[in-house]
């Protein structure tokens, strides 16, 4: 099993030590184990977690979010997979909800003619598709 000091955590996810000891307080992400000189020692795993903090919180979502969805992960049990997929899919919905609410004051400026063309090219099948995912987790409800 490869183990990381912090330093090594840090340059190989390309972010501060800083950041990395801020995400360790959050409870964020959490060392393996600790050296025999009480240095902390990340897995490979903590790694694989700051990849995905890193393209959530490129994804607009808030370190809170984050924290909720990782723990939903690390409970997650392999029945669960087609549920995580949901969720994935719902939180892919939710960013580009987020996307589309900051386009609307510059569609709100468009001309009637400059909007009917900008709508037009979506694809019917990707708005029909975003709706059937929106039913299918509405009578599904929430994941356990």
């Amino acid at each position: 099993m490869i183990l990381y000091r912090i330093g090594e955590l840090a340059k190989a996810a390309q972010i501060s030590e800083r950041t990395i000891d801020y995400y360790t307080k959050l409870g964020l992400i959490s060392p393996e184990s600790r050296s025999t000189k009480n240095y902390r020692l990340y897995s490979h795993e903590t790694l694989v977690a700051l990849e995905r903090i890193n393209q959530l919180k490129h994804d607009k979502y808030s370190l809170e979010e984050i924290k909720s969805m990782m723990s939903k992960w690390s409970e997650a049990t392999p029945e669960t997979d087609v549920s995580d997929k949901l969720v994935e899919l719902e939180q892919h919905m939710q960013r580009l909800e987020r996307e589309v609410k900051a386009l609307e004051p510059i569609i709100s400026g468009l001309k009637p003619g400059q909007a009917r063309r900008a709508l037009s090219n979506l694809l019917p099948q990707g708005v029909a598709c975003m709706e059937a995912i929106r039913l299918l987790l509405l009578t599904q409800g929430p994941p356990m």
